[in-house]
């Protein structure tokens, strides 16, 4: 396919359609687009008031981009037109394809494309504000930059309410996908950030299409000093293994994606306020900030209220260290208590430099810097007394060469005019503390492992359950330590090999995905004398019961219809579901991250000698992980999930184990 480059940065543009034509002229001659714009109809001399052309073969020349603003079947014809004339690409405006049942058809534009690249079908399009190229057929919100960021998104009526926004974000381009047909989300978002004069791109995600490639453009952004903030909506779905597998359950809920947004290095958050905020940062401040955060207000109401909205997203704030607390004591008197959050009180409200003073001496000891402020509304009020902090603000970001974020406390209390002066001076006002807080969170997100890609996703398979003592054979092959046990298609015969284990013993009817639901497990008896047989079993295993057991967690690694293979880690036994402290991760990982993956969960500090308790072998169990995510190498396994894995204070292992294998 042929670069995006004459789509996205247009030096001519041709239109088709009535009304929506007539749309998209005005918006490229309101924003000024200086190229030729070339109405195409039929039967009409001028649209909106530009002289038409009848057809595609009587425009001056092949356009660089078109707005194809009529229904499915013609547009059809002019893409086949647009491509055999050498055209740049198109805009597939209409509706009515694959999410309106007619795949085929969708299918008959992209062969009309050819090698000519097209967003949509189903797609309202794309504005650059750069340039002042609308191929856009409504109203918007932006305004001209020299540069600024990217918005992509899979809806069309969520971006257009993004350009909406009043909170000084300068907006270079704004694209729809649509159906995705032809081009697909990496490659648009790559075209987009491979423009020098974007900063950062903005994503609504309802779907990732090939995550490979979007690791990959993840890792070109960062390179290249750009970051990139999601909004995902939707689920991975399930496959049918999911109401038979705790991990498939415990994976559910969008902790996939969460976890592949995170291992790219992507930012996530979850409201389109906090990408707007995130995208500030990222904007003027590049694609991380330190995570060493210091608060200052003239309030002890807002101190409080920082502290307080700021905890549930993990945010602490460090103690001021004794160098720094000295030289505040000194400049804010001994009535001022210094701590972080900080409130300086009012005492030096008014007093440029010593307001400087305080706002430098605490951020230099710290990654970035919070600086509540809410200016009083200027159509009512006078908000000229807050001049000296706002310069103080600016002047300690100067200073220390640290990021320093005026927040308003609510969004309202700082305005669109006053936002967009700070931005353009390199200054990053935070718009609501409940946008802003996340938006901190998320502009520190880590950087993707070198090279890291997740597997190739694989179709969907109809796949079967295998018993526990097939599934215990390949954990052992794998190097994975199980339980001593004897098996036998029946209860009597178990009994005749039960007389070599020694301890008490574990009985368990074979066939079910929870045995413990059905009553298909029996622990801790003295012999297999007088046991009843389990209806359903479809044969029996006994086993030695593990002892001395510290932890019981869950290892179930699967694969993702999406991101090829997740890992999902936590606290096990039969109320996993129900302690839900569980993390998921997508694959390849390696030890030092299923350590790091471990140490997340709430009940971490149980593995690890909690109030004096013994220490769990840990390591063992990452090798464990280790081992069970090398396990689907295999082609043919699906799943493979240990519930309970038994963590002793030397050594793990796996009591119980469920693995799913495609058929053949």
């Amino acid at each position: 396919m042929k670069a995006l480059e004459r789509l996205l940065r247009p030096r001519s543009i041709a239109v088709l359609g009535s009304g929506w034509a007539e749309n998209v002229i005005e918006q490229c001659q309101k924003m000024g687009f200086d190229g030729p714009i070339w109405p195409v109809h039929p039967k009409r001399e001028t649209v909106g008031g530009l002289r038409s052309f009848p057809s595609i073969a009587a425009l001056p020349e092949a356009p660089d981009a078109t707005f194809i603003g009529v229904n499915r079947f013609a547009t059809i014809d002019i893409v086949r037109e647009l491509s055999a004339r050498g055209g740049g690409g198109a805009i597939c405006f209409a509706s009515g394809w694959e999410e309106a049942g007619e795949a085929g058809l969708q299918d008959e534009l992209v062969r009309a494309a050819g090698d000519m690249p097209i967003l949509g079908p189903n797609c309202y399009g794309v504005i650059n504000y750069l340039d002042g190229a609308l191929l856009w057929p409504d109203q918007h919100g932006g305004r001209r930059v020299e540069r600024g960021v990217a918005l992509l998104s899979q809806s069309s009526n969520i971006v257009i309410n993004l350009t909406m926004q009043a909170r000084g974000l300068p907006v270079a381009y704004v694209a729809c996908l649509g159906n995705a047909a032809k081009v697909g989300l990496a490659e648009l978002a790559g075209a987009l950030l491979a423009d020098e004069r974007v900063t950062a791109i903005g994503m609504y995600v309802e779907g990732i299409d090939d995550a490979p490639a979007f690791a990959a453009l993840a890792q070109a952004a960062r390179a290249a000093g750009k970051g990139i903030v999601c909004v995902k909506s939707g689920k991975t779905e399930s496959s049918r293994v999911a109401a038979a597998s705790h991990t498939a359950s415990l994976a559910g809920g969008g902790a996939a994606s969460s976890a592949f947004l995170r291992q790219a290095g992507v930012a996530e958050v979850a409201t389109l306020d906090a990408l707007i905020e995130t995208l500030k940062i990222f904007h003027l401040h590049g694609p991380q900030i330190g995570g060493r955060l210091c608060s200052l207000s003239c309030s002890g109401g807002e101190a409080g209220l920082v502290a307080d909205i700021a905890a549930p997203y993990g945010i602490d704030f460090p103690p001021v260290p004794d160098g720094t607390k000295a030289r505040l004591a000194q400049i804010l008197g001994p009535i001022v208590t210094i701590a972080n959050p900080l409130d300086y009180h009012t005492f030096i409200w008014g007093d440029g430099p010593r307001t400087t003073d305080v706002f430098t001496t605490m951020l230099q000891a710290y990654d970035a810097g919070l600086y509540i402020i809410d200016p009083p509304r200027p159509d009512r009020c006078d908000p000229s007394s807050f001049q000296p902090a706002l310069d103080a603000i600016e002047a300690a970001q100067a200073s220390t060469g640290k990021p320093a974020f005026p927040v308003a406390s609510l969004p309202e209390n700082l305005d669109e005019a006053l936002a967009v002066a700070m931005m353009a001076r390199g200054i990053c006002p935070l718009m609501g503390l409940s946008a802003a807080l996340p938006a901190l969170v998320a502009a520190q997100t880590a950087a993707a492992r070198p090279g890291w890609r997740p597997h190739v996703a694989q179709p969907t398979r109809v796949v079967r359950m295998l018993d526990e003592v097939v599934s215990k054979a390949l954990l052992s092959g794998a190097g994975i330590a199980v339980p001593k046990g004897v098996h036998s298609p029946s209860l009597a015969g178990l009994a005749s090999l039960a007389g070599g284990l020694t301890g008490k013993i574990a009985l368990k009817g074979l066939g079910f995905a929870h045995k413990s639901d059905v009553g298909a497990v029996r622990l801790g008896l003295v012999s297999l004398d007088g046991q009843a047989e389990m209806p359903g079993a479809q044969g029996y295993l006994a086993e030695e019961m593990v002892t001395d057991v510290l932890a019981e967690i869950l290892v179930g690694v699967r694969r993702d219809p999406v991101y090829g293979t997740t890992v999902t880690l936590g606290f096990g036994g039969v109320e996993a579901e129900v302690l839900a402290d569980t993390v998921t991760l997508v694959a390849p990982v390696t030890g030092p991250e299923v350590w790091a993956a471990l140490r997340r969960l709430r009940l971490w500090p149980l593995l690890d000698g909690y109030r004096g308790r013994p220490v769990a072998d840990v390591a063992a169990a990452v090798d464990v992980v280790l081992a069970v995510q090398a396990m689907l190498d295999d082609p043919r396994l699906e799943e493979v999930e240990i519930n309970p894995l038994m963590l002793r204070a030397k050594g793990a292992i796996a009591a119980d184990a469920v693995i799913w294998e495609a058929e053949t």
